[in-house]
Order: structure tokens, then sequence, then C-alpha cells
């Protein structure tokens, strides 16, 4: 798609040469042929350094830009970038893909489609009710239990297990919103990977990410009822208890342990070898691993104990 294009779009000019662009992406991340954004002087130094060549940027961040660039000057650059997403967006379905492709020794439900583009590894089970989106990837050994709804483009690795009822790769919740109050859409055009020998609960639902991918990294096991928000990471070998939810763009460092009813805030870091108690709020980030967490706020486990017990000298 051409950077004019873009332009037209979203009502402004384009300043620079006419690019060529294939997608859309953060800062930190975008390459060549991607457009990007910067929506406040916080990522002045990225811009200089971005790979990218195409920027919706605010008037004042004009002068950090890096050589030869492109760029639109936007009033409002988290609304024009919600309006970007939407060119950038695939159609649900890729009809113009091969017809799916199935391993040796599959079983895949007459009840269950499979899109065009969907590659499906040896030895896995696919039951009724199930659908499989265009150009998912499924790896070897992989068990799909009924009615599980997989979008197009997510990944799910070898040896996993996926149990009823759960949708993977949703949109995730993201909107921009104008100054009368509408809410604006930010198109989801990542995906979700799940690395091998993830088992998932019944009833889960882990969205796709903004840009990238959404990531539930190896050996990880999910309980019943869990949400996993778009852009979110989760480390290996971790483990999250029913009814669990994780805000947009969190990561958790490998062997967490997430116990039921807890809640994590978007764009947190959670170290390794963390646990966290029936019931955390998490609301700011843990960088020491190792730690044992309680209640909301959250704090160390001895000391919600001591104060638990203090509650209940006061009460009797």
């Amino acid at each position: 798609m051409l950077f004019s294009k873009v332009a037209h779009h979203l009502g402004y000019d384009l300043t620079g040469d006419d690019l060529e662009l294939s997608s859309m992406n953060e800062l930190a991340l975008a390459s060549q042929g991607e457009l990007t954004f910067a929506v406040g002087k916080k990522y002045s130094s990225g811009l200089s350094s971005s790979g990218s060549k195409a920027f919706l940027i605010t008037q004042d961040l004009v002068e950090y830009l890096p050589k030869n660039a492109s760029y639109i000057v936007c009033e409002n650059v988290s609304l024009s970038m919600a309006h970007a997403t939407k060119l950038f967006a695939p159609k649900p379905i890729d009809f113009k893909s091969p017809q799916a492709e199935v391993g040796e020794e599959c079983y895949i439900d007459s009840m269950a489609k499979l899109e065009n583009g969907a590659r499906i590894g040896s030895n896995v089970i696919v039951m009724a009710g199930s659908y499989i989106g265009s150009n998912v990837i499924i790896k070897e050994n992989t068990i799909i239990y009924p009615n599980v709804t997989i979008y197009r483009d997510c990944v799910i690795g070898a040896n996993c297990i996926i149990h009823a009822g759960t949708i993977i790769g949703a949109d995730g919740f993201g909107f921009s919103h104008t100054a009368t109050g509408e809410h604006v859409k930010i198109y989801q055009n990542g995906n979700v990977i799940i690395e091998d020998d993830v088992e998932v609960g019944a009833n889960c639902a882990i969205d796709r990410a903004v840009f990238n991918s959404t990531l539930i990294k190896r050996g990880s096991k999910l309980d019943n009822f869990i949400h996993i928000a778009h852009n979110c990471e989760i480390g290996e070998h971790s483990i999250f208890v029913a009814q669990t939810g994780v805000g947009g763009s969190t990561k958790l460092g490998r062997n967490c342990v997430v116990s039921g009813q807890s809640a994590f805030s978007d764009h947190l870091e959670i170290a390794p070898f963390s646990t966290f108690t029936a019931r955390s709020g998490v609301t700011k980030s843990i960088k020491e691993s190792g730690g044992t967490y309680s209640g909301y706020p959250l704090m160390e486990h001895r000391e919600w104990r001591r104060l638990q017990s203090k509650i209940a000298k006061l009460n009797s």
C-alpha cells in the first residue's frame, strides 16, 4: 500500500517520498516498509534510531526523525493510528490461499472446518465443531477438543492440548477515542503463537496482538476460564489457575504460578519464578525473582498474612 493512500484516508498531507508499505508496527520494532508512529516526546530517541522510514507524528517530533523519512503530521496520533490499522487489516478469511494441508495419521472430524491455507501436522486430532482459520498452523501430536475456534494466522505448537470452547486469536480490546467520546477500533493485525507442550483449559480466550504476536511459551499450563489479552507474553512452564485475567502487553517470566481469580494490569513486567496467591491484584511491575505475593493492593505474602491476622483480631 502506498503511503499516499494512508495520508488520503487520514485526511492529512504526506511529507517526503511516497513509500510502499507492507504493514504497521510499533516504533521499536518497525523495519523499512512498515508504517510506525510516536505519540509524545518520550519517543523522540526512538524516532531517530527507528528502522522505519514512514511515520505518523505530531509537529513537535519532526526534528527527531531520521534522514530521508516520510511522515504525516497528525493532530491526534493515537486516533490516526487507529484509523490506519483498518487499511492493513486482513480479511477474516483468505480465499486466495491453497486448500488446507493435513499431515499423516490425523483425525479431522467431518463437523470441523478447516479454512484455506491451514496446515495441520501429523497425528493431530481436531474434534467436532472446531474452526481452524485461514493460514493457521497446528504442529504434530496436538489435540483440539470440540468447539475450539482458532482465528486466522495463529500458530499452535506440537504436543499441545486445547480444551473445548476456547477461542484463540480473537481481537484484543483496543480503541482510540475522539474528543466527543466515540470509540475508534484499533484493528488487531498480529496473531497468537502457542509454543510446544502447552495445555489450555476450557473456555479460555487468548487475544491476538495489535502488531506482532501474543505469546504463550512452551510448557505453560492454563486452567479453565482464563483471559490473556493482546500482546501478552507468558513465560515458559508457567501455571495459571481458573478465572485469571492478564491485561494487554503484560509479560510474565518463566515458571510463574498464578492462583485463581488473580488479575494483572496492562504493560507490566513480572520477574520469573513469581507466585501469586488467589485473588491477587497486580498493578505494578515486579523486578525481583522468586517472590510470593498476595492481596490487593499487592504485598509480600508474609506481610499479607500478618495483616490478615491483625484484622481478624480487630473483629474478634
